[in-house]
C-alpha cells in the first residue's frame, strides 16, 4: 500500500511510525494554529456586536480559548517528543526487559508472557502519568483557576487519580490479559475475535458506568419534581424519546463548567444535568441545551459515531 511492503523482511517499522506520528502532529498543530488565529479576531460576529453582554462574554471566552490552545501547543509538543524519544531510544523494549527482569526476580519465567505484559502496562502507565503530571496540575490549578472554572482541591485531584488507577487495575488489566489470551488462542485471525470481544466489553462498560463507576466520583440524584422536570419530560415526549429517568450530578465539586447528556440503550434512556447548569442559566436555556442533546438522538448521531468508532477499532486490530 502506497508503495510500502509491510510484509518484507527488514521493513523499517519504527521509521514509518515516526514519520506518520510526526505528520499527524504537524496536521493537528496546523488546525490548532488556525483556531488560535480565529480567536485573535477583535470583534464578535456582526449580528451580536450591539449587545454589551455578548461583548464581555466574547472577550472572556476568547481569553480562555487562547490560554487553552497555548497549553495544547505545549502539552502536545511534549507528548510528541515523548513518543519520538520512546521510539528513537528503544525505550519500549527497555521497559519490556525491565518488566521481565522484575518477574524473573520474583521467580517467574519467560512463559509468563501475559503477566509480563501486565507489568509492562502498569510501568508504562505510571511513567506516563508522572511525566505528564506537571502539565495536568498546571491546566487544572492555573488555567482553569485563572478563568474561574476550577473547584477542585489538591486532595480531591489526587483522590480522583487514585480511584482512576484502581479502576484501571480492576477493569483495564483483566481486559488486556483477555485480549492477549485471545490473540494466543486464535492466531492469525485474532483481529476478528479481539474486535468482537472489545465490542461486547464497550457495551457492558457503557451500561455499568453510570450506575457503578460514575458514583465513585460524583453524587448523582434524581432531578426533583418541578417545572423544569415537567418541561423536559414534555420535550422528550414530543419527539418520542424513551426517557426513563432524569438525574442531576454534582459537577460543581470539581468544575464550574456545565453540561448535559443522555445515555442508555433502546427504551432505557436517561438524561443527566450538571448542577452548575441549573445555577448558571434559566429554564428556557436549559431546555434548549437538552433539546440539542436530544437532537443527537433524533438524528442517530450516537449510532453513527458508534459504527465509525468500531470500524476504526477493527481496522486498527487488522
Amino acid at each position: 500500500m502506497f508503495g510500502i511492503d509491510l510484509q518484507a523482511e527488514g521493513t523499517p517499522y519504527k521509521e514509518y511510525v515516526l514519520y506518520f506520528s510526526l505528520l499527524a502532529y504537524v496536521g493537528e498543530q496546523y488546525l490548532s494554529l488556525r483556531q488560535y488565529r480565529k480567536l485573535c479576531e477583535p470583534d464578535p460576529p456582526k449580528s451580536l456586536q450591539d449587545i454589551d453582554e455578548v461583548k464581555k462574554k466574547f472577550q472572556s471566552a476568547q481569553a480562555y480559548g487562547k490560554d487553552r490552545l497555548k497549553f495544547r501547543f505545549v502539552s502536545e509538543g511534549f507528548l510528541q517528543l515523548q513518543t519520538m524519544a520512546y521510539l528513537v531510544f528503544d525505550l519500549y523494549p527497555w521497559l519490556w526487559d525491565v518488566s521481565g527482569n522484575w518477574l524473573a526476580y520474583a521467580g517467574y519465567g519467560e512463559e509468563y508472557e501475559i503477566t509480563q505484559s501486565l507489568v509492562f502496562t502498569v510501568l508504562f502507565s505510571l511513567l506516563t502519568w508522572i511525566m505528564y503530571l506537571p502539565l495536568t496540575l498546571y491546566n487544572t490549578f492555573v488555567i482553569e483557576e485563572r478563568h474561574g472554572f476550577n473547584k477542585m482541591t489538591l486532595r480531591l485531584f489526587f483522590m480522583d487519580t487514585l480511584k482512576g488507577f484502581l479502576l484501571a487495575g480492576v477493569i483495564g488489566l483483566p481486559v488486556v490479559a483477555t485480549v492477549l489470551q485471545i490473540i494466543k488462542w486464535t492466531g492469525y485471525n485474532f483481529y476478528i475475535y479481539v474486535w468482537a470481544f472489545m465490542l461486547v466489553f464497550n457495551f457492558i462498560l457503557i451500561t455499568i458506568y453510570p450506575t457503578f463507576i460514575q458514583p465513585l466520583f460524583n453524587k448523582v440524584d434524581p432531578l426533583p419534581d418541578g417545572p423544569l422536570r415537567t418541561e423536559i419530560e414534555k420535550l422528550a415526549s414530543s419527539i418520542n424519546f424513551p426517557l426513563k429517568q432524569l438525574y442531576i450530578i454534582d459537577g460543581s465539586t470539581r468544575s464550574a463548567h456545565s453540561n448535559a447528556y443522555f445515555y442508555g440503550f433502546f427504551k432505557n434512556k436517561r438524561i443527566v444535568l450538571f448542577d452548575t447548569l441549573l445555577d448558571q442559566v434559566e429554564q428556557e436555556e436549559i431546555l434548549a441545551i437538552v433539546g440539542h442533546e436530544l437532537g443527537h438522538w433524533a438524528l442517530n448521531h450516537t449510532v453513527k459515531v458508534l459504527v465509525i468508532s468500531q470500524a476504526q477499532i477493527f481496522m486498527l486490530f487488522y
